[in-house]
């Protein structure tokens, strides 16, 4: 009687004295708790900065940039233009020089961004101008005399 078949807790048919000193596959996968791995599968993976936000709008003489970006400074922004493609990037270093070694959890100072965006050919690049304030990156991309909208004019007929 000792080959007879039993049911085991997964439901599929094994046969009782066929390797029963090691658990199936089943059998790992349902004792297998995700609790001995809290800060795997807790933590954030990416402690840098995410990419920021940004609305942009079209005004009748200009396009405007918005980019949330606070906790910087003016100084941590690099902006460029270059083939009608607008640049904006950051590059953040926390120097926290701390003598303790035996800390528990310590994360890397270190953060960075950066987004691209191709400009009509609409837009005077000549007299592009940016501003922070805070937390809040405006860029004003005023357009060229001949793209600007022109307001509304009623036309009389002879």
């Amino acid at each position: 009687m000792s080959n007879l078949a039993t049911l085991p807790k997964n439901g599929s048919l094994a046969n009782k004295n066929n390797m029963s000193n090691f658990p199936s596959l089943s059998n790992w996968f349902d004792d297998f708790s995700l609790a001995e791995f809290p800060s795997l599968f807790s933590s954030n993976f990416n402690t840098g900065m995410s990419l920021p936000k940004v609305n942009i709008k079209e005004e009748a003489d200009a396009f405007v940039v918005e980019m949330a970006v606070p906790g910087l400074k003016k100084s941590d922004f690099n902006i460029n233009l270059e083939n009608n493609i607008l640049s904006i990037s950051a590059e953040i270093q926390n120097d926290n020089k701390e003598e303790d070694k035996g800390y528990t959890r310590r994360e890397f100072g270190y953060s960075s961004f950066k987004r691209t965006f191709t400009l009509p050919e609409t837009v005077e690049d000549s007299k592009i101008n940016a501003k922070y304030n805070e937390g809040i990156l405006n860029i004003h991309l005023p357009k060229k005399e001949e793209a600007k909208q022109k307001p509304p004019r009623s036309i009389k007929i002879s």
